[in-house]
């Protein structure tokens, strides 16, 4: 009696197990039928066709600013400084002085060697008057000759001597800071300041060997510097190009000669230089925000229609696609391979997006793309 009732509560048990377990199972069926049936709502999406354009083709590299005409001027002879007669900072024509040493002594021998002249002139016009008569011997016609040239000689030495401490600006320019002062005594070679002629500038800059046929004498150059007003371009010429390769590194070194109005560009400031070329380059661009950016390789997401088995608003969906980038310009990258021109591509937001995945396309809030983009004031 005790073992069947055993037996009993045993059935009891594996029925009620069986009946959960069957209950259990019709569920977990019917999550899988609905996970199934549900499909993830599409990603709204921006897009954009990739087109070809026509850029211009450059050469770039980083320059450096130097004076067309420039130097330290610098005392000649020692000597005390008596006037300064330039500003600092200011512009000053060739010619200009700027510092007077003192000259009282050269000036009194000046006199002197003036006074010389004249006596050795009184005497040579008499020696040749009685020369002719043949009153004196020819040696003493000749003796008067050499007094007076000698005489002139000094003289001019001395007038030498005023000019080198006479300072003056070798040429038209803009004046630095000044390094001496009033009443000092400087001796030869001291620096009193800096003299540079920024209007026009010269830019330098090097490329490689195998670029010597794209920076040819002639060829436009643009110049941008973090130095420049936001978005100003300055332009300019290549005006000189070295005959010979630097045999260490295999690069050309290039000049260009650019306007400077303003005197914004100063010499030893570092520039960004562009060499334009004659040919433009045909590309295929996109938005560079269109790429997304791997280490494997880069890819874009291209918008086309949806396969009999997907979905997605009006059946659209991304599907991504390695592509070959070259050259950057501006809001744009140019695509190399792996597109075709008229392909629509997701233009923002790729980071968000897998392949295969429905997409709906909304161009309301799409970004204005540009080659040239210029930052707004705030």
């Amino acid at each position: 009696m005790k073992i069947k009732s055993l037996l009993l509560g045993i059935g009891g048990v594996v029925v009620l197990v069986g009946v959960l377990a069957g209950a259990k199972v019709l569920q977990i069926g019917t999550l899988i039928k609905t996970s199934k049936a549900a499909r993830i709502p599409p990603e709204v999406v921006a897009t954009v066709q990739a087109r070809p354009q026509t850029w211009e083709s450059l050469v770039t590299a980083v320059g450096s600013l130097e004076a067309v005409q420039g130097v330290t001027v610098a005392a000649e002879l020692t000597g005390k400084v008596v006037a300064i007669a330039f500003e600092p900072g200011s512009l000053v024509k060739a010619g200009d002085l700027l510092v007077q040493q003192d000259i009282s002594a050269e000036t009194a021998q000046l006199r002197a060697a003036e006074a010389a002249i004249a006596l050795a002139k009184v005497t040579f016009e008499r020696a040749k008057k009685m020369l002719e008569t043949k009153v004196v011997a020819e040696a003493n016609y000749d003796n008067a000759e050499a007094q007076l040239k000698q005489a002139l000689a000094q003289a001019d030495t001395i007038r030498a001597t005023i000019a080198k401490k006479t300072i003056r600006a070798a040429f038209d320019g803009r004046l630095g800071i000044r390094q001496v002062h009033l009443g000092e005594i400087i001796k030869e070679g001291t620096p009193i300041v800096s003299l540079q002629s920024l209007d026009p500038i010269f830019v330098n800059f090097l490329v490689p060997q195998q670029q010597l046929a794209q920076v040819q004498p002639g060829y436009p150059v643009r110049i941008t510097s973090d130095g420049l007003p936001a978005g100003q371009v300055v332009t300019g010429a290549i005006t000189a190009v070295n005959p010979e390769v630097d045999t260490a590194s295999r690069n050309l070194r290039v000049q260009a000669t650019v306007a400077n109005q303003g005197e914004l560009l100063r010499p030893g400031m570092f520039v960004n230089v562009a060499v334009i070329q004659p040919q433009s380059s045909p590309v295929l661009a996109i938005p560079a925000t269109a790429v997304l950016y791997a280490p494997y390789s880069d890819s874009v997401f291209v918008v086309e229609p949806a396969k009999a088995d997907e979905g997605g608003a009006n059946g659209l969906v991304a599907r991504q696609q390695f592509v070959r980038l070259g050259e950057k310009r501006g809001d744009f990258v140019a695509v190399t391979s792996g597109l075709t021109p008229e392909q629509t591509v997701v233009a923002t937001g790729v980071f968000k997006l897998r392949n295969g995945q429905a997409v709906a396309v909304d161009n309301s809030l799409l970004p204005e793309f540009k080659l040239a983009p210029r930052p707004k004031d705030d």
